[in-house]
């Protein structure tokens, strides 16, 4: 009924799906502090492995014998790009994995589970990852959203994290369809 609860979650799970459930359990548990900490994905899992967090919420896979993890939730990952892009105005038929190294791309940092997940997508579809042409590199959602924004190259990124943005007409989501992810 009292103490405190160090939380650690990964950037995508921190912003779009936590706060909810924060909130309920501090209704239900109101003596308890929550200290939330947000990292990647990679961060997150030797956080808890270190015992500086008593949980953690990740979306990426995690190869940990010393953890256990229990699925609580699914995200989808989308790939979009800004209007004026030329996948937006004229889509290429298939996503070839020319048509993607075509492309510059934002993505978020190594380590990070939406861009883990996105890779290993690729690969499962024969295309190399490091055939990607990496233009940034961005540490949160928010930077690499409003970069695609802005005009610069493709993402991937959570549909969550999108969803304001195509709704808004800023995003354009492309066909590629993504495995879900935990």
């Amino acid at each position: 009924k009292r103490g405190t609860l160090a939380v650690h979650a990964s950037q995508t799970i921190a912003s779009y799906w936590l706060p909810r459930h924060l909130a309920n359990f501090r209704q239900a548990y109101p003596g308890i502090d929550i200290r939330l900490t947000i990292g990647n994905t990679a961060q997150v899992a030797h956080n808890v492995h270190e015992g500086l967090a008593d949980l953690g919420f990740v979306e990426g896979a995690i190869d940990d014998a010393a953890l256990t993890a229990t699925t609580v939730a699914r995200d989808q990952i989308v790939v979009v790009v800004a209007p004026t892009h030329s996948w937006a105005t004229k889509p290429p038929k298939t996503m070839t994995a020319a048509a993607i190294a075509e492309t510059q791309w934002v993505l978020r940092e190594a380590g990070s589970g939406t861009r883990s997940e996105f890779e290993a997508a690729l690969a499962a579809r024969g295309i190399d990852p490091a055939t990607l042409q990496i233009a940034l590199e961005l540490p949160s959602n928010e930077s690499v959203r409003a970069a695609v924004e802005a005009g610069l190259g493709a993402t991937a990124i959570s549909a969550s994290a999108a969803a304001a943005s195509i709704e808004a007409g800023l995003l354009h989501q492309i066909r590629f369809p993504l495995p879900e992810r935990e």
